[in-house]
């Protein structure tokens, strides 16, 4: 996990220290909500398939005060352990919806993998879970803000209702993962 994190830690500065063409990016991602979501690639504007949000637009999904228990599992495709686990997630979305669960799986890619790395990951795996990115390169002010604990390695699930929270830095088998959600909907 330490390694995960600092892999993302790298990949930022490097991302924050290039050209204007990335700052140009950040810009246009920074208050981007569901019903805009393009972005820019390597030579034109293509549009991406899924919600971009910096922090401050997915905070809202990490605090919703309805009847439902929501499971965040922040992952990346270039991450070995979230993809062996995102098979787990998909089964519980299917199985828990009419129990209020949702499943939200949160990207952590870089800009230059959303069209050719992540777009045709979810496209090949028939995911059914609800898909956004968070694209915000000031990753030590929102981390804590997800969760004191957190240090930032991936995967990571927050679990929570309007009643308790949960956070978990950590994969997941599939009886691990019932096991939380269930301390959540029982």
């Amino acid at each position: 996990m330490l390694r995960s994190f600092l892999i993302v830690s790298l990949s930022l500065v490097l991302l924050m220290g290039c050209g204007s063409k990335e700052k140009k990016q950040e810009s246009e991602t920074a208050n981007v909500n569901e019903e805009t979501t393009e972005t820019a690639d390597n030579s034109e504007d293509q549009e991406v398939k899924f919600p971009i949000y910096n922090y401050e637009g997915l905070e809202p999904l990490l605090n919703k005060e309805d009847d439902k228990t929501y499971v965040i599992n922040f992952w990346a495709t270039w991450c070995k352990p979230c993809i062996e686990e995102l098979p787990y997630f998909e089964q519980v979305n299917e199985e828990m919806k009419d129990k209020n669960v949702e499943v939200v799986l949160v990207s952590l890619d870089m800009p230059t993998m959303w069209k050719s790395r992540l777009e045709p990951y979810v496209e090949k795996n028939g995911l059914k879970s609800k898909v956004v990115i968070l694209d915000d390169p000031k990753q030590n002010d929102w981390i804590p803000k997800i969760a004191e604990e957190w240090g930032g390695g991936i995967p990571a699930t927050l679990i929570y209702n309007k009643e308790k929270r949960g956070f978990y830095e950590r994969g997941f088998t599939y009886e691990e993962l019932n096991e939380e959600l269930n301390k959540f909907i029982n």
